[in-house]
This record gives C-alpha cells, structure tokens and sequence, in this order.
C-alpha cells in the first residue's frame, strides 16, 4: 500500500481524499504523483489523456507504481460520450440505442463489455450510467445519453448497466441526482431548474435511482440543477436535503456521493469551485470531481486548503470530512477485490446493439445506393459533454462501403441551398442530430426535399421529428457503430425494414 509522505497530518490526508481531479497530457504529472503521495486517492481522466489502449494501460501502471489502490475514474458512457475512442467514434451504442432495442440481457452485455475493455487499460470507476429520464424532448445536454422517456424502461437498464458494469470489475457511478432529463438548460452553462412536485420527482425522476441502488451501484453522482420541491435555495450538488436527507435517508443509499464537475458554470459561477467544494461535503457527497477544465496542481492546493480551513474554522465538521474519506477508501478496497466476470470477451456485441436500435422508415421510391453518394451533416454546436473532437455521422462508413463517397459539414440558414450546389447530382445523404431541436436543420431538410426528394435522411440524435426522406433512420445516437449500422442499410449490406413498433422515446 501506498506509505504517505511524512508530515501529511489526517486532515490534509483526508481533505485530498475526497478530491477527484484531472490532469493534462499522456503521462502522469509530477505534481500529480506527488499528491497521490499525500494522500489523493483519485484521479479522473478524459480524451486529452488518451491516446490508445497501450499508452493508456501504462498511464494508469504509473499511477498504480505511486499509490497501488488509486481510483482511476473516466467518463465513459459509450455512444455519444467516449473518451477511450475520443478520435474514432465508440465501439458501443448509448444508452437511447439500448433503450430503443429494450432488451435488458443486451444492456447488460454491452455495459459488461465495456467495463472489461476499461479494467483492461487500467480503469475501475465510470462516472456512468445516465439514469435521467429524458422527458424533455428540448433537453440540450442529455438527449441520447438517456435510455429513454419512460420512467420504467430506464429504470430496467440502468439497473442491467450497473449490473454488467461492476460485474467486470469497475465501479458504477449512476448519474445525475435526483434526475437532469426534464431540463431545457445545460448546467455546463447556467443553473437549469426543475418546477414540478414531488409526486412527479417520486415517480419519474428517483425510480431510475431506486433501481441503481437496488442493483448495488457503488456511487451516485449529484447534478447542479435547482429543484424547488426538494430544496428552493441550494441546487443538488449543495443541498443537504437532496444529499442526506433523501438520498441517503429516504432513498437508503450508502455507497459513494460524487459531484458533477465543480467547474461548471451552474456552481463556478455562484459559489466558485472552493466554496462550492466545501458546501457540496457538508451536504453530503464525498468526492469532488473537477478537472474537465481546471487540469493543475493549483486547482488541487486550492481545493484540499479550502477544506481543511472549514473544518478549522468550524464551517465543515471533521467528522463529515472523515466520514467522506471513509466512503473513498471503501470504494478503493472493492476496486481492489472485485472479481471480473469469468466468461469470454464479446468485441460484437455493440455492433450487434446499434443494428438492433436502427429504426426505418422506407419510401416507396427507396432503392439502396450503388454510387457513391454526397453525405451533408447538418452539424449544430456541440454537446460540451460530448465535445467536438469525436467524429460522427455515416460518410467514413459509406466510404468504406462505395468508394469514392464525398461529404461536407453545413450549419446555419444557408444549410440548404449550400448542399445542393455541393452535392452536384450525386444522391443525397442528409444527417442531422435532434432535427426538432433546431429550426434551420428543420429548413434545410425541407429545401433538400423538395428539390431532390430521392435525398435519405439519417437521425443520429432523440428521433422526435416526423421521419422523410426517400429513407429515414433513426439510429439512436452517433456513436461509430451506429454510423456503420446505417451506412450498411443505405449501400444494401443489410436489409432495410420498416420500423416496428417500440418503447417510447
């Protein structure tokens, strides 16, 4: 085990304890290995860190040579949100994918599956599932990143995630408290708020949460959103009554509270990461995740004496601070002797999942593409949580599969227009995300209609707009496998069938 640096009293110990911080580049910091030295016993990890699966086995070999039992955490949800493949799409559906499959046996293998690659590379907690029920269709930050609409099915998967997660050795972290989905505001911007009562909290938005605690998540993340019904003051993150008195109390959970990002605009801006930090402890969670933005040794210095200077001053109480310690080194105990699941490895099956999710709609004038076509992404800003740097859409997919396929990316008022004189006479493939989201997508797809009305038109985003188009698909989310899963029926390597009734989205 790790041996302390000499003269880290308890209190700083434990006030690095808590921390969950990130860092910048493919190897650990110095300043990094040194406070692992100290004390801190997490480390969290986004795209930036990676490169490839080798390089990040031994990113996390560093960290284990400095303290054997660190939390390596990620944020890796699969689908739309993928730091193990940042720069080539995920190999793995999201979870609207699973939703629309509705199978929970094939939730469970692809979380399974994933969470072997992730122990494989070093990884034992994922800040994930998403367990939001999505009833928002104008939700600007979750969207595909929910199993669905329906309270029922995403507690059903949520549970099947956090079961096949753990079940090869790393720890869930089931998020955001008490439930993001019935937001029109990202809290990476501004605070987003919830006005409904607590009957609808108690049967839409904590049933999913129930579930993952039933199912023996090891952590909850809180999210920065202000539910009035639970506490008109303090958004979840800060709220004792959200934290203790209903997650813990009511809910009976007793695994790991972690925050969402310090950083965020939703506390950073209100309350600053150190006061928010110290607030977010006395409410109740025990691990503060911050470095998607703030990646250095200062924002860790800041944080740890933030904290040990409310416990001096009497703010925070010592016992709080070592009861949030506490719960940190019993998830790193489990992470150290949790046995992975023995059975054999299932490269396929998030290929098989994304297969299963594509939903039809087929015109009378389809016929699959045998020339290669121009694909137009009608491409809106995007998601902070996904980021930019990830490829989507289906034009490497048809390259592959009818060489020769050209393709451009358009956003804005001129979208149309601009596609048509790009596209020349070659078939138009339009891919949009979240078409009822935007109105200029919404615009352009009508000036691709109705000059080439042969166009096919691939939803990546929550399929809530009529589906058009020569052929519509709904993938269910933009991961690289849903691309391929699309690219395969618009070339013909699959067949195209109709779409059969399903769950609700």
């Amino acid at each position: 085990m790790t041996t302390f640096a000499s003269g880290t009293d308890t209190l700083t110990r434990d006030a690095l304890t808590v921390l969950q911080p990130g860092f910048t580049g493919t190897t650990a910091p110095d300043w990094l290995l040194r406070r692992l030295g100290e004390g801190l016993a997490s480390v969290g990890l986004f795209g930036r860190n990676i490169a490839s699966p080798e390089q990040l086995a031994a990113l996390t070999a560093q960290l284990r040579a400095e303290r054997e039992d660190v939390l390596v955490a990620i944020d890796e949800e699969g689908g739309d949100v993928t730091r193990l493949e940042v720069r080539t799409g995920s190999s793995f559906p999201g979870n609207h994918a699973l939703g629309a499959v509705d199978d929970t046996a094939l939730t469970e293998d692809v979380a399974r599956e994933l969470g072997r690659r992730l122990a494989a590379c070093g990884v034992n907690f994922n800040w994930a599932p998403s367990a939001d029920v999505n009833s928002n269709p104008d939700n600007p930050v979750i969207g595909v990143r929910s199993f669905g609409a329906a309270t029922d099915l995403v507690a059903r998967h949520t549970a099947a995630y956090v079961t096949g997660l753990q079940s090869a050795g790393v720890a869930a972290c089931t998020k955001h408290f008490p439930g993001h989905g019935d937001t029109a505001v990202d809290s990476h911007h501004a605070l987003p708020r919830i006005d409904v009562d607590t009957d609808v909290l108690e049967g839409r938005e904590l049933a999913p949460f129930r579930a993952a605690i039933a199912a023996g998540s090891k952590a909850v993340m809180s999210a920065h959103i202000l539910v009035p019904a639970l506490d008109a003051d303090l958004p979840a993150t800060l709220s004792r009554r959200v934290l203790t008195e209903l997650l813990r109390g009511e809910l009976g959970y007793q695994g790991l509270i972690v925050t969402d990002g310090m950083e965020m605009r939703a506390i950073a801006d209100t309350y600053g990461i150190e006061r928010g930090s110290v607030l977010a402890i006395a409410a109740g969670a025990d691990a503060i995740c911050v470095g998607g933005g703030l990646a250095d040794d200062e924002t860790v210095r800041g944080l740890r004496d933030a904290l040990v200077a409310a416990v001096r001053s009497g703010e925070l109480p010592e016992e709080r601070l070592a009861d949030a310690a506490a719960r940190v080194r019993a998830l790193t105990r489990w992470t150290t002797t949790a046995a992975p699941a023995a059975d054999g490895a299932d490269p396929e099956v998030g290929l098989r999942a994304a297969r299963r999710a594509l939903r039809a709609t087929v015109a009378d004038t389809f016929t699959p593409l045998t020339e290669p076509p121009y694909v137009a992404a009608l491409t809106p800003v995007a998601n902070i949580a996904v980021g930019d740097e990830t490829p989507w859409g289906v034009a490497a997919e048809l390259l592959r599969l009818l060489p020769g396929t050209q393709t451009g990316s358009f956003t804005g008022e001129d979208a149309g227009p601009a596609v048509l004189r790009a596209a020349g006479d070659r078939r138009v493939v339009a891919v949009v995300r979240d078409e009822h989201r935007h109105p200029w997508m919404a615009s352009a797809l009508d000036t691709l209609l109705a000059a080439r009305p042969d166009t096919i038109v691939v939803e990546m985003g929550v399929p809530q707009a009529p589906p058009r188009g020569a052929l519509h698909l709904a993938t269910h989310g933009a991961a690289r496998v849903c691309g391929r899963a699309a690219a395969e029926s618009i070339a013909g390597a699959c067949p195209v069938e109709p779409a059969s009734p399903g769950p609700t989205h």
